[in-house]
């Protein structure tokens, strides 16, 4: 059985962190609305423009200027998210059923938010930082994929694509930041049912033992009359 004196407060260094996470990812919502999911107002001053190109550019300017942030910073989110495994640990020790149900599924997906993070997220800064879309910096501020590759098979992701990957990213990473605080939830929902159901067959229970011990007085009262 789960330690009920841990439970409560590894839940609490579960979700703590993952609403920190979604606070931070709801800082970017602004940028990605208009950059992934639908198209702004067009610019009457000059409607041949790309009405993204704002958000494009506010999106990278944002991006850089997170990684540029001092190394306090990247040190503190990881020690947060170190947190949230270290909650997910703790109610994985000497698990019940429920535990290695709903914990186990929130431990997945921690580690596939944590992947997305290091794979897509801190790479697309690092790429955005230096302006290499689509390979290495060239000269005079060109980007291989603006010049093209002589002799090179397939194909580079540009600017605008490779901030849209990283809006996706925040999308799936968010998901699946959500889906951690909904198994949390029907677990908390699990157990309160189960205490309940327990409740009532004890209840059940004792009225039965109360009957019986009522019964057998009856009927001893009567031989003695």
């Amino acid at each position: 059985m789960a330690l009920k004196g841990i439970s409560p407060f590894a839940t609490f260094l579960i979700i703590g962190p993952v609403c920190f996470f979604l606070g931070v990812l709801f800082a970017s919502f602004p940028y990605d609305y208009y950059v992934l999911w639908t198209n702004p107002p067009t610019d009457l001053a000059n409607p041949t423009a790309d009405p993204r190109n704002p958000f494009f550019d506010a999106q990278e300017n944002h991006l850089k200027f997170l990684h540029a942030a001092p190394p306090l910073i990247s040190r503190m989110l990881h020690i947060i998210i170190g947190t949230g495994l270290l909650g997910l640990m703790m109610k994985l020790y000497k698990p019940s059923e429920a535990n290695m149900l709903f914990d186990g599924a929130s431990l997945v997906l921690y580690m596939i938010g944590v992947t997305v993070y290091i794979a897509n997220i801190v790479k697309g800064m690092r790429t955005v930082t230096l302006g290499a879309y689509g390979g290495a910096p060239g000269t005079a501020g060109e980007m291989t994929s603006e010049k093209g590759v002589e002799g090179s098979e397939g194909e580079f992701i540009g600017r605008e694509d490779s901030l849209r990957v990283l809006s996706a990213s925040n999308t799936i990473l968010a998901l699946v930041l959500v889906g951690i605080l909904v198994l949390q939830a029907g677990q908390w929902y699990a157990q309160r049912k189960e205490a309940e159901e327990i409740e009532e067959l004890d209840k059940a229970r004792d009225e039965k033992k109360k009957e019986k011990s009522s019964g057998g007085s009856g009927g001893g009262s009567k031989k003695k009359q």
